[in-house]
């Protein structure tokens, strides 16, 4: 792909007029890491406007989820200076902060030159954004003359952590701390249940419409204590921040309300697990009919086999990115309507590419491989820049039940896959192939070392953080 352009600098007059809109008095400048926790910090009205957004260290580019430095990071990619980079901010994303008076938040991507010895040459902090790699994507589309469309559909489980034994042990959400009710079993798709938590849903709800955040509704979900929200449709890099942006505002207004909002893939090994399904659809810019994926007849087009035979040519190495932690393939491996295979076809939620019924003007791919614990940004690129390569190869898909076709069962084998694939590295440039790779085995060593695994990593880091 094409070099990527970085975000333009701030234009001062114009990011005067939108804080003064806004009543701002300080601005918070977040920034997605390789996580999907927002880094960055607060700054005064006219430091944000002389700076231009703010400065940051670059360590928080090579940070683990547990904020380790692994040693294949620091030194031959990142600086052991930690010098600082430039985090510019996107004024499209520009917000009230919910319930801050006087605050806005702003996403940002940074920027800023370094040498790194293990690519031999010097690199941008760009290069190391998930954000940026997807605006690269969107920009490849537009220069075939396309846009997409997604949606997103997110799980996520409200619960209670407590200590059993010296271990963590989760339980499900009492909707106000002191209260007796709670979920003792799955209550699948009860408003009774989504009653209880109206208040919670209502916060948040109202929080999204000030973050400009798409949500069309909510119900439980098909475990204990989990519950779905659906987003409306829209462009690739809005619906990414989107994502970002609610599952942040998820987990701070369930921690004022005395539970814990979790995207972990896998809380309960009995229960269904937490997805992040994107639906996207392709249009052609202009002419008499835009939509790629199907004829006005209603048939689906040549088009929607070449997308998926794409994402079916390369799933295993974009594994990494759609299971990013080891308990994300326990959801795998104790599939329920969780795909272990890149298979494809109509009204089958056991399937990794479904596509809907729907009319001509709708038709869509559904991408159910995602776990809730999965960096939106990474998820879309990938999924829409593999999509482009099928697109581009004009090949036909395969059915993908078969061994041919079966999907890494651990992170180290999905990592290996990710590091290997000439086309991953070319869609997402080998500085942040490289560094996701390493900060992603750091994470599974220092998982694998302790005696209990699942209790003093997963249960005690993800269910917060992923």
């Amino acid at each position: 792909m094409s070099p990527l352009q970085a975000l333009p600098a701030v234009d001062r007059a114009e990011a005067e007029a939108a804080l003064a809109r806004l009543g701002a008095r300080s601005v918070e400048c977040a920034l997605g890491d390789f996580t999907s926790l927002a880094r960055g910090k607060r700054v005064a009205h006219d430091d944000f406007l002389a700076l231009g957004g703010c400065k940051l260290p670059s360590v928080v580019l090579g940070l683990t989820l547990t904020a380790g430095e692994p040693d294949a990071v620091f030194g031959p990619m990142l600086p052991t200076s930690y010098c600082d980079m430039h985090l510019v901010p996107d004024l499209a994303t520009l917000a009230p902060r919910p319930g801050r008076a006087g605050e806005v938040t702003v996403l940002c991507e940074p920027t800023g030159r370094w040498w790194s010895a293990h690519h031999g040459r010097e690199i941008d902090a760009s290069e190391l954004s998930p954000r940026a790699a997807l605006r690269r994507v969107v920009a490849a589309f537009e220069a075939e003359g396309l846009q997409a469309l997604v949606a997103p559909e997110l799980e996520l489980f409200l619960l209670h952590r407590e200590e059993a034994g010296g271990k963590a042990a989760l339980t499900s959400a009492r909707a106000k701390p002191g209260a007796m009710a709670r979920e003792a079993a799955c209550e699948a798709f009860s408003l009774e249940r989504a009653g209880h938590f109206e208040a919670y849903f209502d916060e948040l709800f109202a929080a999204c419409e000030a973050l400009a955040i798409p949500l069309s509704g909510h119900a439980h979900e098909s475990a204990l204590s989990q519950f779905e929200v659906n987003f409306r449709p829209g462009a690739p890099l809005a619906q990414a921040d989107a994502v970002f942006r609610f599952k942040r505002v998820a987990r701070e207004i369930a921690a004022r309300h005395g539970f814990l909002a979790s995207f972990a893939a896998k809380p309960f090994l009995d229960q269904p697990g937490t997805g992040m399904h994107w639906h996207f659809s392709v249009q052609r810019r202009g002419g008499d009919w835009p939509h790629l994926f199907a004829h006005p007849s209603g048939d689906s087009s040549n088009e929607l086999g070449h997308f998926i035979a794409g994402l079916q040519a390369h799933t295993p190495a974009a594994m990494a990115f759609f299971a990013p932690y080891d308990m994300a393939y326990d959801r795998i491996a104790l599939s329920d309507a969780s795909p272990s295979h890149a298979s494809w076809g109509a009204e089958d939620r056991s399937l990794a590419f479904r596509i809907p019924t729907s009319g001509p003007s709708a038709r869509r791919v559904e991408n159910r491989l995602p776990g809730g614990d999965a960096n939106p940004y990474l998820t879309v690129a990938a999924t829409l820049g593999l999509g482009l390569a099928g697109l581009r190869a004009a090949q036909a898909p395969h059915p993908g039940a078969d061994d041919a076709h079966a999907l890494p069962r651990t992170l180290p084998a999905a990592l290996d896959a990710l590091e290997a694939s000439a086309t991953l590295r070319e869609l997402f440039g080998a500085p942040l192939v490289d560094a996701y790779v390493a900060i992603k085995r750091h994470e599974h060593a220092e998982r694998s070392a302790l005696a209990d695994p699942r209790h003093e990593w997963d249960l005690t880091h993800l269910i917060e953080l992923a």
